[in-house]
């Protein structure tokens, strides 16, 4: 039976922060100001504001729970307490075994002390002897990319290198429980695509992991539970894909993109003037589920009659810029011909679409006669998040590949 390894019992964290007044206008109401601040010093007036209110939870050895919710809703302070960097204003959190945090650039390290010198520090925080440091030094180093500056004091890192020095520190030292905060995002994507294996390796050893991050993706592919925070408190908590979900649906916006913010290639004969995106039931969404129909909607004004007409829909990941799925009218068996001037709407369906969890980015272009009236380059956002069908079943299932095809696996007898 799993131990507990985190128990966060009707925890509240307050803020005290000078009340906004009306600023004077007039110099008359300046000097009224400041004669009336003489006298009442000792009585300025405060806001208490709850960063964390009644939050209780608790998370079992070998859990990686996720953290989500919007900028300013309590996640970073909430990683702060457990941390023991901010104290709690009431309730109590319990921790049970040794903490590495990754919050904020450059936390945990001593910025006049060379980077081989802040790993030692680290390790002997975290109650190693210098022998077990030794054995996870090189280890750390490679991981973290900056061998050519391991003896180069960290305050001339820069944010990106502290992040690689700091994560690869963090998980390699083999704490019980693994903090990890957005701080990820300062790195470049391959870095980040190498830490999240990492955590990955890390929440397999039976250790306890706590993530927060604004990556969906990546929160439904590594963790096995999840929470969701909101104005300090917990909205939803338990099954991960349930959870983002309810964060996704609250939060979302519809599929829609502003021409007035397109950048457009082409000769101008034709122009691409309303796009949008809809789930089988024709609503508009920007998030859909793995497996789930996707249909976009584009209008197109046609300033001349044409012969012929060719479209083309691109769909590239965000984060790498791959194209991922490239459709034309003519390899779906629709033909353009004799087009004349006017507006015209076209929808593009993409059935089940088998697209694994990710951000990604469409992209629109018309063409005719050889060449491109008007092209639309990543002018929708659109994000896919886990199913049912792409529940992950063992460690090495982290959706590798593009995109997810049906096959069937059995057992022969040789």
């Amino acid at each position: 039976m799993n131990q507990t390894t985190i128990r966060v019992e009707s925890l509240s964290k307050a803020y005290r922060i000078h009340a906004l007044q009306r600023r004077p206008t007039t110099l008359g109401e300046q000097l009224s100001e400041s004669l009336k601040g003489i006298f009442r010093r000792n009585r300025q007036k405060y806001e208490t504001i709850w960063a964390l209110k009644d939050v209780s939870f608790t998370v079992k050895e070998g859990e990686v729970l996720g953290i989500i919710g919007s900028n300013g809703a309590g996640k970073s302070t909430l990683l702060k307490v457990l941390s023991r960097i901010t104290k709690p204003t009431s309730g109590r959190a319990e921790i049970y075994g040794r903490v590495a945090s990754l919050l904020e650039v450059g936390t945990g390290f001593h910025p006049e002390l060379t980077g081989r010198e802040n790993i030692y520090l680290n390790g002997t925080l975290l109650g190693m002897n210098r022998q077990e440091i030794n054995r996870k030094f090189e280890e750390i180093v490679a991981f973290s990319g900056v061998e050519k500056f391991i003896d180069t004091p960290v305050k001339r890192y820069s944010s990106g290198m502290k992040v690689r020095l700091a994560f690869s520190v963090a998980a390699h030292l083999e704490p019980e429980i693994l903090i990890v905060d957005e701080v990820l995002a300062v790195g470049d994507v391959s870095f980040q695509n190498k830490c999240l294996g990492k955590m990955e390796e890390v929440a397999h050893t039976g250790r306890t992991i706590l993530f927060v991050s604004h990556n969906m993706g990546a929160i439904a592919n590594l963790c096995t539970t999840a929470l969701c925070l909101e104005d300090g408190q917990i909205s939803v908590a338990g099954d991960v894909q349930t959870t983002i979900s309810a964060y996704l649906e609250k939060h979302a916006v519809p599929g829609q993109a502003d021409p007035t913010q397109w950048k457009r290639r082409g000769t101008g004969e034709a122009r691409i003037t309303a796009l949008d995106i809809f789930d089988a039931q024709g609503k508009q969404r920007n998030i859909f589920p793995m497996g789930e129909t996707i249909r976009v909607q584009f209008d197109v004004e046609f300033y001349r009659s044409f012969p012929a007409v060719d479209l083309a829909l691109e769909i590239k990941r965000a984060d790498i810029g791959l194209p991922v799925l490239h459709c034309v009218n003519q390899d779906c068996g629709m033909t353009l011909d004799r087009v004349a001037a006017g507006k015209r709407r076209f929808v593009v369906e993409i059935p089940h679409c088998p697209l694994y969890p990710h951000r990604y980015k469409l992209s629109l272009w018309v063409g005719a006669l050889g060449s491109g009236l008007d092209y639309i380059p990543d002018v929708v956002d659109f994000s896919i998040i886990q199913s049912n069908i792409s529940q992950r079943t063992s460690p090495f299932y982290s959706h590798k590949g593009i995109f997810y095809i049906p096959s069937h696996w059995e057992e022969i007898t040789v």
